[in-house]
């Protein structure tokens, strides 16, 4: 059986259900983890849990440590990883609380640590990355979703922005533009790493307010919880019956 992880973004400190066997605090050639990896049972099933963001919630989006997070869950023998991330909705489908499966992305960071293959200890490796988002990972959320009765998107493409500023209206334009449905801020380099890593990746995100320009008037934290307790529910029932629906082969 492969062994899961779930990554929870904002909005996902922590996993409800999860029965605790055991938190580590790992050592990693690039660094620290954001936070303690947690590793348990979610529905009978053995799964790790990492806070992107730390527990409590402390660290933005451009602070995070990427590669100690994806390295410490392949050094716990972690083969498939599920990343949930708050989102702001830009094309018509992504009202707030709606959940996506993206099936692709665009990567407008810069300045982060983007690759394991960049010194002496590994050669040049240019991966694959036509698609970003393990299909069979994908394939498995889309049909969860149907048998909790949560409507999804099954295809999306997401925007990586820096952060941890939300963008200008004239950017969720141009993004807009370039074919961006939603935009966040963890979705890169976190897949890349997976797939240097040789694991499958997949996200499950969450819209927690239209993008800049997309509605009247500012964005409010105040409007951003309450639609992500709503998602955030929603995908906890996603979760539970994805982790349900597969014996771990992907």
């Amino acid at each position: 059986m492969s062994k899961l992880a779930f990554i929870g973004g904002t909005g996902l400190t922590q996993l409800g259900g999860l029965v605790i066997n055991k938190r580590e605090h790992l050592s990693t050639p690039y660094g620290a983890p954001s936070a303690e990896f947690i590793s348990g049972e979610f529905n009978g099933r053995p799964v790790v849990f990492l806070a992107r963001h730390g527990n409590p919630h402390t660290i933005a989006p451009h602070k995070i440590n990427y590669r100690a997070n994806i390295w410490g869950l392949k050094q716990l023998g972690v083969e498939n990883i599920v990343a949930v991330a708050a989102v702001g909705g830009i094309t018509e489908a992504m009202v707030p609380a709606h959940i996506a499966i993206p099936d692709q992305l665009i990567d407008y960071t810069y300045s982060r640590q983007q690759t394991f293959f960049e010194d002496a200890n590994y050669p040049v490796t240019h991966i694959d990355f036509t698609f970003p988002y393990s299909p069979a990972l994908r394939n498995v959320l889309i049909a969860a979703a149907a048998t909790a009765g949560i409507t999804v998107s099954p295809k999306a493409t997401y925007g990586c922005t820096q952060g941890p500023r939300l963008e200008t209206i004239a950017e969720i334009t141009r993004m807009e533009r370039d074919g961006c449905d939603m935009v966040g801020m963890t979705g890169m380099p976190e897949a890349a790493l997976a797939r240097e890593l040789g694991m499958n990746y997949a996200s499950v995100s969450v819209v927690a307010n239209w993008a800049a320009g997309k509605s009247e008037g500012e964005i409010t934290m105040t409007e951003i919880e309450q639609n992500l307790h709503l998602g955030m529910e929603n995908t906890a029932q996603l979760l539970q019956a994805f982790i349900t629906m597969t014996d771990g082969d992907y």
